[in-house]
């Protein structure tokens, strides 16, 4: 009993502190390094998995539940040299997913999807923020105009 009670206790700190947190489906991806074929084409494939994301500090963690003491893995935000929304899709018996990307300056890009647009919209807003990047779309041409 005491033990829960210092996890959870443990997990409100990091949750009160942090910018933003929440569930979002995560798969990841390495970039082709020069020479390499180019990617597969994956968008059948069904690897994406639900973690509970936290925006903390200067770092993204991702952790398996909301729950869990350690994160699985993390991310500074300095790595973070791209942000951008992906493309919607639909699942079965799920409807339709809204996605983004943030890629690393190490070539791993992590794609993550929520049923919520709006859910999807806060974390750009944030990422791009936090990381002071911007997504591949809202680079500006040399006559002004945006590259949309």
């Amino acid at each position: 009993m005491n033990l829960l009670f210092l996890r959870l206790e443990h997990i409100d700190g990091i949750l009160r502190s942090a910018r933003l947190s929440g569930y979002l489906y995560i798969r990841t991806r390495w970039t082709a390094l020069p020479g390499e074929p180019a990617p597969i084409d994956d968008t059948k494939v069904n690897d994406w998995l639900p973690r509970f994301i936290v925006l903390h500090g200067q770092c993204i963690f991702f952790y398996l539940l909301s729950t869990d003491l350690s994160p699985q893995d993390s991310t500074l935000l300095s790595d973070v040299v791209e942000v951008g929304s992906l493309p919607c899709f639909t699942r079965e018996d799920e409807g339709t997913r809204y996605s983004f990307y943030i890629l690393t300056r190490q070539g791993l890009r992590y794609e993550c999807s929520h049923v919520s647009q709006i859910q999807v919209d806060t974390w750009l807003s944030a990422l791009q923020t936090g990381c002071k990047v911007v997504s591949e779309s809202d680079v500006l041409v040399p006559n002004g105009s945006s590259k949309k």
